[in-house]
Formats: structure tokens, sequence, C-alpha cells
């Protein structure tokens, strides 16, 4: 059975690289085994070539290297199986070297501390952007589509979207993404993980996303929880939500980075929208963006930053968290170090009524210390008459998140 399955993916792999009309550039996976957390253990020498689409389950065995040679989707009812240990070498071919899991499939990457599971470029001196990132699809809520229609993602051009909010993509453990963010275009750009409309039926525990060209972790819509989230050194915005996410982000450490050269910094730690409006996407939708967001720490590079996006700046610009197009969220337990500017909340008083939703208790800011922060709020919502205390209360009473001990032994 193994053979037989070892024949048709060699022989699949022949397909995929012999179609002169294929415009989807390669991707490689190399896994080999991983005693410890950055990599390790003993490589074994049998390559395995896998690409396209499965229909069928894929189950990878520890034991053997396998290199994908294309975009790599798990079809409706199939399941991705990638056991704890294996670390994942991607071809540095930029933005069509991704995974992705459909509607209806799922990915069961379970790892542990001791023998996380890792994306990572193969390049021997690796670079944010190297390959695309991991998307998933689901068949939960998004306000860019009413009932069961679907909206198509960036990235794959697959539908996600749905009215079932318990949708289950499957378990994300101990997982760690490195050098992702491939571009394809000046809109169309992978994230490390990608959320789009997944439901809560979903298992995410314990991921970092690691030098990341583009934004680290979005979601898309959807209601699924992640909590012990790490986003480390992303050249774009480390966590990011639209499409009327209404899930929970419990436990995540943001850190950024700045680029000694002066080419790039990281840009916002959040940045929320309460719909999508990049690609089209309803502008009028029937509900906003409300997750629920506790116990996180933010580390900036400094409230006197003047690098961002490739150009100087105000320093007071150098945000932190950006709320704008309508979005609610709760958030609890904050601490924000070196920024120029903590929350900055956009909109107006009509169709992006952010300014509304502090009004109305639905975007508050609960027990929050700042470190090195020049201006706590700034109010851009038509709402002319909000203050901070309007948004904030418990200054001070911050802890954050105690990354120290969670994200021990498997995370850089």
């Amino acid at each position: 059975m193994r053979n037989n399955l070892l024949l048709s993916l060699v022989a699949l792999t022949l397909l995929f690289t012999s179609c002169a009309n294929d415009d989807t550039a390669d991707i490689v996976l190399n896994i080999t085994n991983n005693n410890a957390g950055n990599g390790g253990g003993t490589p074994v020498d049998t390559d395995v070539f896998l690409s396209g689409t499965y229909t069928n389950d894929l189950t990878l065995d520890a034991n053997k290297n396998y290199k994908i040679n294309g975009s790599l989707v798990i079809a409706d009812g199939a399941t991705l199986t990638i056991p704890a240990g294996m670390t994942i070498e991607a071809l540095a071919a930029g933005s069509d070297v991704y995974v992705a899991i459909s509607q209806g499939a799922q990915i069961i990457a379970e790892g542990t501390a001791d023998n996380p599971i890792v994306f990572t470029s193969d390049a021997s001196n690796p670079e944010a952007g190297d390959w695309g990132g991991l998307i998933l699809l689901g068949k939960a809520p998004i306000n860019s589509v009413t009932g069961t229609a679907t909206s198509t993602s960036e990235i794959a051009g697959l539908p996600y979207g749905g009215n079932e909010a318990g949708d289950n993509s499957g378990s994300l453990k101990y997982l760690r993404i490195e050098y992702s963010g491939g571009s394809a275009d000046g809109q169309s750009e992978n994230n490390g993980l990608s959320f789009y409309g997944v439901g809560n039926g979903t298992q995410v525990d314990y991921i970092q996303i690691y030098e990341g060209k583009d934004d680290g972790v979005e979601f898309f819509g959807g209601t699924v929880n992640v909590s012990h989230v790490a986003v480390m050194n992303l050249q774009d915005d480390s966590i990011d939500w639209t499409e009327g996410y209404s899930g929970t982000i419990t436990d995540a450490y943001i850190q950024h980075i700045q680029n000694p050269t002066e080419t790039f910094n990281s840009d916002k730690a959040f940045e929320c929208d309460g719909y999508n409006d990049d690609f089209g996407n309803n502008s009028n939708p029937i509900f906003f963006s409300s997750p629920t967001v506790t116990n996180v720490t933010i580390v900036g590079v400094g409230s006197d930053n003047t690098f961002q996006d490739g150009k100087i700046i105000d320093p007071t610009a150098y945000e932190a968290v950006r709320l704008r197009r309508g979005t609610a969220a709760i958030f609890t337990n904050i601490s924000i170090t070196g920024f120029g500017e903590a929350f900055d909340i956009d909109g107006n008083d009509t169709s992006d009524p952010t300014g509304q939703a502090i009004v109305d208790d639905e975007l508050q800011v609960n027990n929050v210390t700042f470190v090195d922060v020049t201006t706590k709020f700034k109010n851009d919502t038509g709402v002319d008459t909000l203050t901070e205390g309007d948004l904030i209360s418990g200054e001070g009473n911050g802890t954050g998140t105690d990354f120290a001990t969670w994200g021990s032994g498997w995370t850089r």
C-alpha cells in the first residue's frame, strides 16, 4: 500500500512539473525528523515528491523526506496529518508556494513543546517572503456575503464562508511558521497563517509566526478561537482581522523589529477592520468584526521611531493598534511598550461607525499598561466628543501574557 502511494506521488510530480500551461510556481516541502524545538534528529535520505490537489487523506511519514513541487491543496473531505517533530522546508520561490486546507478539509498538525512542527524556507540564508504560508478555509460566517454564499480567497482563489459557526478545519498545536509572506502582486499577499471563514470547531493553540514579510496571522471573518500566539519580527502587521471576525485571541505576544539598514520596520501589532473593502467586498455589512482579545504583550521599537513602511514618518504615527471600519472588540489585560501611538481609532459617523462602537461599549480596553508610549488614544472617528476615558479603563493594571513560560522551548 505504501509503495503504491509513493509511486502515485512520484507520478503526480511528473505530471505537474511537465505541464507547460501551469502558471503556478513550484513548492518544495522537505520534511525531516526534528528532536528539538529548532531542529535536530537524524534525517533520512528518501525523498517523496508531492504536488497538486489531494482528494484523499494524506498522512506524512516521519521517516521520509517530502519534497512538494507545486502548491499543495487539500480538497473537501480529505485530511492532511503531520506528526509531531517534523520540519517542513518550502522552496524559496515566493507567493505560489503555500499549503491550503479547503472548505470541508482538515489539517491535523499537533506538535509538542519538545517536538514542534516547523514550516520554514529551504534557503541557505532564509529571508522573509521566501515562500507563501499556511491557509485554512472554512464555512463559518463572514460579512462580505450572506447565508451560505461564499467569497474567494486572495491566494489560491478558493471559496470560504457560510453559516456554520462551529465548522471544524482541524487542529494546530505547537506549530511554527518561518520566512513566509511571499507577495503575488500589489494587493494579494500571503500571510504566515491565514484563517478564511474558519469555525470555532477548529483547535488552534501554541503557534508562532517568525520573520514574515506580510501579516503574521490574519482572520477573514469566521469564529475560530486561538490561544498562545507569538508573532515576532514581521515586516507588516502582526495580527490582522476583517470581514466580521468574532472569535477569541487569548495570550498573544508580539515583538517588532527595526531593520538596521532602515529599509523596513514592523507595521501595526494589530490592524483591526470591521469589514474588508480591499477587494470589492461588502462595505455595508450586516455585522462588523467583534472579537475578544485577552492577555496581550506588545513590544515595539520605541516611541521615538521615525522610520516605517520605507519612509521617514512622524514618530507619533508608529501605532500599536489601529481600529477602523466599524470594528468592535473587547481588549483585556494588555501591555504596550515602545510606540508613538497605542490606540488609533479611525472611522466616521456613517459607514464606518468605529466611534459609535466605543459609545455603545462594544469597543473597550480594560486594564492596560503603557511604557514608553507618547499618545495613548488618537480619535479619528468623526465622533468628536470621545475621550481617552471612553475607550480605556484600568490604566496601569495590565500585565500582558506570560510568554516566558508558555513560549519556552518551542519558539524562536
